[in-house]
């Protein structure tokens, strides 16, 4: 995929950049619940439905990939695609961007005020 074409595809969605995140190693639905409870530090908790209805469209969109059902419990594992960490690191430092120039901003801010 060009980087045109995967500039176009950030902004993410909060949901699916931490889905993303959490399938850069394959993985199966409850344990990514339970790091994007511990990566937001119980800030956000996905419910089956949202977990499930992201990886569902991650997949069909091609930017997660399934990579073994285990026999007994029926478990998916998923893993990102090559293109998906791009876009994932574009976002990352668009975020890291806005990140900075808004401290910039609160800092000049902070100085004006004799803070």
């Amino acid at each position: 995929m060009k980087q045109r074409d995967i500039r176009d595809k950030i902004p993410l969605t909060e949901t699916a950049l931490l889905l993303l995140l959490a399938l850069y190693k394959p993985n199966h639905g409850y344990n990514v619940m339970k790091m994007v409870k511990k990566m937001t530090e119980g800030r956000i908790i996905f419910g089956s439905g949202t977990l499930y209805g992201a990886i569902n469209n991650l997949n069909k969109k091609g930017w997660i990939k399934l990579v073994r059902i285990d026999k007994e419990s029926k478990k998916k594992e998923y893993v990102i695609t090559d293109t998906s960490k791009k876009i994932v690191e574009m976002e990352l430092a668009r975020m890291k961007q806005m990140y900075d120039a808004g401290k910039k901003i609160i800092k000049g801010v902070n100085a004006l005020n004799g803070d």
